[in-house]
């Protein structure tokens, strides 16, 4: 099955707002053999939302919308697409009577605004894709062709409900229905970091191009360089063994630098290893301003395994609070192999833990010498006294560069106590 997705909203256009739908719904939809031939993106605009929506109808005859079905003068999806189909807009008793409920539930002051009523208008023939997680509810419209679109809200936390709640069945058993499953679109992706998606290039030769038949696709990025895998109009059963056989022959050429797969993060990897060893880790960050401790408090269940940190951004905060010695800054400086090994040493001791890490840095724009430019960051571990170091030569913005850091000591300390 071929779709097309339109994405509708001026903020859309403006750069405002990111478009997380349509890359939910292609995710979701290729693991079904259904696959997204075309993305577009219009503003608030009756006369382009219906151009839009014309012009897919033809090339594929199904489209999922995203957006415009809300309360507001600007919400107009529902009414062009209806008028595309020469159908008229009829109020459906059941939805404003759920919509009322909905209001009083929460307790909001006064009547519901009449201007809700506009979200229970329905096209007279439409289906109602019931919405679990908020107030608008979907439109299926189909024509007696069989060309269909089905309008979802905009807001990512419905769109992705009622996308899985009712949009998806309903393809899958359109598709069942035809004769169209059993085709699948899978991709599997292997996360790198530590290496030059050139450097990697180089190091897979052949393999780099369409390993084992299947396509590779390289992203950077600034936690590394994902590899992803794709194949397409396959049997369920004969796409993974592809997928398999590839994502092998990848691993026996960058295997060292491979951390995961598909959504892995480093920093539970991190924790997952500190849990293992039962050690408990500290963070000591200069340039990174607290974003490795972010990483690693942001995933719930870390506070077993991780105490907290200092952030050691003045020398005076390294030396008092981290034992960092002043004749070490005079003679090396704050960026230095030096200076991050006594960071991270301090953020063991100082906090009483196993394990501490220290990050030291020149984020820019300014404060680059030749010797140390923009962009160089020393990172440093303290595994029960055996300490470690290594530098990087970071590329991009401050946040990058940042970024960059805190992967780079995520890095460094799963190596240390893979290690141990």
């Amino acid at each position: 099955m071929n779709v097309e997705l339109v994405s509708i909203g001026d903020e859309l256009l403006l750069g405002y707002t990111i478009d997380t739908n349509a890359t939910f719904f292609a995710r979701a939809a290729a693991e079904l053999g259904i696959r997204v031939v075309r993305r577009s993106t219009v503003g608030d605009t009756a006369g382009e939302i219906a151009d839009a929506v014309r012009e897919a109808l033809d090339r594929t005859g199904g489209v999922i919308t995203s957006g415009g079905l809300g309360p507001t003068a600007d919400d107009l999806t529902k009414a062009s697409i209806a008028e595309l189909f020469d159908r008229g807009l009829a109020l459906d008793e059941g939805i404003w009577e759920a919509l009322q409920a909905r209001w009083k539930a929460r307790k909001w002051p006064g009547e519901i605004p009449l201007a809700n009523r506009t979200q229970a208008l329905v096209p007279v023939g439409a289906t109602v894709l019931t919405n679990r997680h908020g107030s608008a509810p979907g439109i299926w419209l189909e024509d007696p062709e069989g060309r269909w679109v089905a309008m979802l809200p905009g807001v990512p936390r419905e769109f992705r409900g009622m996308t899985t709640d009712e949009l998806l069945p309903r393809l899958t058993a359109r598709m069942a229905a035809t004769g169209a499953s059993g085709l699948v679109v899978r991709s599997r992706t292997l996360r790198t970091t530590g290496i030059a998606e050139s450097a990697i290039a180089d190091a897979l030769g052949k393999l780099s191009k369409d390993p084992m038949g299947v396509a590779l696709a390289f992203l950077p990025g600034w936690e590394g360089v994902d590899l992803r895998l794709t194949v397409t109009d396959l049997p369920a059963e004969v796409a993974d063994a592809q997928l398999e056989i590839a994502a092998n022959a990848l691993r026996a050429r960058v295997g060292p630098w491979i951390y995961g797969e598909d959504e892995t993060d480093l920093a539970g990897l991190v924790l997952d290893a500190l849990r293992a060893m039962h050690r408990r880790a500290a963070v000591a960050e200069s340039c990174t301003g607290g974003m490795l401790g972010m990483r690693l408090s942001a995933i719930p269940g870390s506070s077993d395994v991780f105490a907290g940190g200092i952030i050691s951004y003045d020398n005076e905060v390294k030396v008092r609070h981290l034992g960092v010695r002043e004749s070490t800054l005079r003679a090396h400086g704050a960026v230095s192999e030096e200076t991050a090994r006594e960071m991270a040493t301090g953020a063991r001791t100082r906090l009483g833990v196993d394990v501490g890490i220290g990050v030291t840095g020149i984020a820019g724009p300014s404060g680059g010498t030749p010797e140390k430019p923009v962009g160089t960051v020393w990172v440093a571990v303290d595994v029960l006294g055996n300490v470690q170091a290594s530098r990087i030569s970071s590329v991009g913005d401050r946040a990058e560069v940042r970024q960059r850091g805190t992967q780079a000591a995520l890095a460094l300390l799963l190596r240390a106590l893979e290690t141990r």
